[in-house]
């Protein structure tokens, strides 16, 4: 019996840290990738939750003195997480298949508000990285003594590293991982809040009275408009709070069908827990009189405060409600992992990044996509040395341009259809608060945080649009010239086919086929001008030396593809139905004709994969592939486009099988 030979050594290692291969033809695949609300909730909610560890303190300390005035704004806050969760609870049911605000944009506004949509929200993903792991860091070291503290950056990098390997493993692999710490979390901190108030209950009268005294106080001093531009102030600051609302709209495809049903009640989860959290810990800063203490976050001197008479339990509640606040915080970077890879792969569908970075693992990970997200978190965490005060300023004004143009759009879309939409009235009212609410706390935070670093943000935003430009302006270009080869495709259903395309018939019968014969074997992408192009070349440069041609069609399964069975049948369909044609046509004009076709998420893999075969029935086969060659080839074209046929060519020449590549100029 045949010994069977060891993978390579990086494979081996890749399956032992990422994980075995996933079968596409798995009829369970989508159900056992997908994630209940429960999970949905840990994983997506987290971002949201874990904002209120620097939302509320935030808001209550841009009121100074007047810290009483926080009631009114945690009231506010608490207002406006509803009427954005309810309204994208709206939007789920708009796009049950996702793409968040960067699909609302591009749908209800147009193709440019959704590339503005998507490069701010990628901007808000990597922001959710950097601030979540930067403020978990910052809660773990309120705990350790001063001197530790010049160890934070290289602990958020090691953080960094180890959620990029994990969210390489799989979305539902990363959250179950970490449910128990989401649910530490959400005991120790619900804990707190119901003991603040269950030992200032007495007390209540006090705090009711001391807000009259100080709205007074301050009315006096600064007048009634000076003391609403306060609070309003204070509720803008607090904006970060309301960040990870939106990413439930963004991961529909991950979610247990139904889909919708399962998104409105991970919302609804997402939106009652943080409202809980942001009035409860702004009532626990009054009622414990908690200042900013250095080197401290306004959670832990609460979290000490609480404990202070508890002796040694006390200590060891507090490590443990702050080691949980910092690794939810962790776990909130999830958010930035599992969405913005989701956003990008959706704009690299439409052509505003890469093509690259709609391929999928064979994890079904959009592995590129998670690597550049960890990468250039990274980069903001060394940029800003771990600053969560200067990331807070270029997070809320990255999230909320997609909030607001998300909210324009579905205005837009109630009001164009309102004849058609039952309650569009009620509809067009929550979606239309949800505007002027966000509009109002953008323009806020880029006025008094502008010269803090706001600008910096809109610089990013503006440098990243002018790239996915370029990027959208070149694959236009290059559609243009595919376009003009692809005319060659209505001609072949004619008569002068042969002609055409420089086949001569060769006078054989097909049924005279012979195996040992010269076969060609090309690789093709559907039936299109570039492959009858390279067919072409093959007679052109070898006459009729070829008496077999067979056609290899690779169907990819990329995030546009893996969305439900019926999108993966329905490209094996598609991939069968365009080699046939090729086949079909070859034959009319007496060679023997073959077709081998597959699916997966790596074309390369596939072929090698596919090779043996192929050469077992047909030994005297040499492989062939058509390269466009671009009339001013640069180094953008080459980062653009993927190059399959240099890299199947280097896999096959490594093996000792023949591959010529045929270069075909637009």
């Amino acid at each position: 019996m045949q010994m069977q030979s060891k993978p390579p050594l990086a494979k081996r290692l890749k399956t032992l840290i990422i994980g075995e291969a996933r079968n596409p033809f798995d009829s369970k695949i989508f159900h056992k990738l997908s994630l209940i609300a429960l999970f949905a909730w840990v994983g997506l909610g987290s971002d949201a939750l874990s904002s209120s560890s620097y939302g509320p303190e935030e808001a209550f300390l841009a009121l100074g003195q007047h810290t009483y005035l926080a009631i009114f704004v945690a009231l506010a806050i608490t207002l406006t997480i509803f009427v954005i969760s309810t309204s994208y609870s709206q939007i789920v049911e708009l796009f049950p298949t996702g793409g968040g605000g960067y699909l609302v944009a591009s749908k209800l506004l147009s193709p440019g508000f959704g590339m503005l949509s998507g490069c701010a929200l990628l901007i808000d993903y990597v922001l959710t990285i950097a601030i979540s792991i930067a403020s978990g860091v910052d809660a773990i070291f309120s705990f350790f003594p001063i001197g530790w503290h010049s160890f934070k950056l290289e602990f958020a990098i090691m953080v960094i590293f180890m959620l990029i390997l994990l969210n390489l493993r799989g979305a539902k692999e990363s959250v179950l991982s970490l449910v128990p710490i989401f649910m530490l979390f959400i005991i120790t901190h619900v804990f707190v809040i119901i003991y603040a108030f269950g030992t200032h209950l007495t007390n209540l009268h006090v705090v009711m009275n001391s807000t009259a005294a100080d709205v007074n106080n301050v009315s006096l001093e600064i007048g009634f408009a000076g003391m609403l531009f306060l609070i309003l102030h204070s509720y803008s600051m607090g904006a970060g709070t309301y960040t990870g609302i939106e990413a439930v709209s963004n991961a529909m495809p991950i979610l247990r069908e139904p889909r919708v049903q399962t998104a409105k009640r991970t919302m609804r989860f997402m939106a009652i827990s943080l409202a809980f959290m942001v009035i409860g810990l702004m009532f626990a800063y009054i009622f414990y009189s908690v200042g900013p203490q250095s080197g401290k976050t306004l959670n832990a001197v609460l979290f000490e405060s609480i404990a202070k008479g508890w002796g040694n339990p006390g200590y060891y509640f507090v490590l443990v409600t702050l080691i949980s606040e910092a690794v939810l915080l962790f776990v909130a970077a999830q958010t930035g992992f599992l969405d913005g890879p989701r956003v990008l792969a959706n704009m690299a569908l439409d052509r505003w990044v890469p093509t690259k970075f709609a391929t999928l693992s064979d994890r079904f990970v959009t592995q590129n996509g998670v690597l550049i997200m960890g990468v250039a978190a990274l980069a903001m965490i060394l940029l800003t040395q771990g600053s969560v005060i200067f990331l807070v300023v270029l997070y809320s004004i990255a999230v909320f341009i997609t909030f607001i143009l998300s909210q324009a759009g579905m205005v837009r879309y109630w009001w164009k259809f309102r004849e058609r939409v039952k309650q569009w009235k009620k509809k067009l009212l929550i979606n239309g608060i949800g505007l002027v609410m966000t509009v109002f706390i953008l323009v806020s935070v880029i006025i008094v945080k502008f010269n803090e670093g706001g600008w910096i943000t809109l610089l990013i935003i503006a440098a990243f649009v002018g790239v996915v430009i370029v990027i959208r302006s070149h694959y236009d270009n290059t559609a243009k010239l595919i376009k003009k080869l692809n005319n060659l495709v209505p001609a072949v259903n004619s008569s002068h086919s042969g002609d055409i395309l420089g086949i001569i018939k060769n006078g054989k019968q097909i049924h005279e086929f012979d195996p040992q014969a010269k076969t060609a074997v090309l690789l093709v992408n559907g039936f299109n001008g570039l492959g009858l192009q390279a067919l072409s070349s093959i007679f052109r440069l070898f006459g009729g030396i070829y008496k077999n041609f067979i056609f290899v069609h690779i169907g990819v399964i990329d995030a546009g593809v893996f969305k439900g069975t019926e999108e993966i049948e329905s490209l094996q369909t598609q991939v069968k139905d365009e080699i046939s044609r090729y086949v079909t046509f070859i034959q009319q004009h007496g060679y023997y004709g073959e077709g081998f076709t597959s699916i997966g998420t790596d074309v390369v893999d596939e072929i090698v994969k596919m090779a043996p075969r192929i050469l077992e029935r047909f030994p005297n086969a040499v492989f062939f592939g058509g390269q466009i060659v671009f009339p001013n080839g640069s180094l953008l074209s080459r980062w653009l486009h993927n190059y399959t046929v240099f890299a199947s060519q280097k896999e096959l020449y490594s093996q000792g099988i023949p591959f010529i590549i045929l270069p075909i100029k637009v």
